[in-house]
């Protein structure tokens, strides 16, 4: 299944890109940082000069998405924020690519420095992808209160696989 993962983290190279790099190993996705991209906060005017369509052209044209944030504040980093946000462009400018959104499978890896993710962090997505019509396939979750370590993590990163069908 053609499989598009999306980074959404202040550290490009921290423990939420290790986690959903070795997902993209193990499935053959392709990636996305979005520290790539510049993405505008959502206007109601619709006035961008921005990544943004470019960016969401290249991924509707997967079937599944892979969203993945480290926990910040008991929510999602600011960059994935502002992505989610504009989502938004999706259904009041530009609904035909929005109703393409309908139906594709999502899940949703993240890291924190808690044993446990907080459920608003999830709900949060699981809300938003319930509301657009899409598939939630469910959360992999690593603490790495140090760094992340596929001879630690390595179970969270199979289980993940394992509820996204691969």
């Amino acid at each position: 299944m053609k499989t598009a993962i999306i980074l959404g983290s202040s550290r490009s190279n921290g423990n939420t890109n290790a986690f959903a790099r070795q997902v993209e190993k193990r499935i053959g996705a392709d990636f996305f940082d979005l520290a790539d991209y510049q993405i505008a906060p959502f206007d109601y005017h619709n006035s961008y000069e921005d990544d943004f369509a470019g960016l969401i052209a290249q991924l509707l044209r997967y079937k599944q998405l892979i969203f993945a944030s480290p926990v910040y504040w008991y929510a999602a980093s600011a960059q994935m924020k502002v992505f989610l946000d504009r989502l938004t462009d999706l259904l009041n400018f530009h609904k035909d690519e929005g109703r393409q959104l309908r139906g594709k499978r999502v899940g949703l890896l993240a890291t924190g420095i808690k044993p446990i993710a907080p459920n608003c962090f999830e709900q949060m997505f699981k809300l938003t992808f319930e509301y657009l019509g899409m598939e939630y396939k469910g959360m992999g979750y690593c603490c790495t209160r140090d760094t992340f370590e596929l001879t630690t993590h390595g179970a969270t990163v199979n289980g993940f696989v394992d509820s996204i069908g691969y």
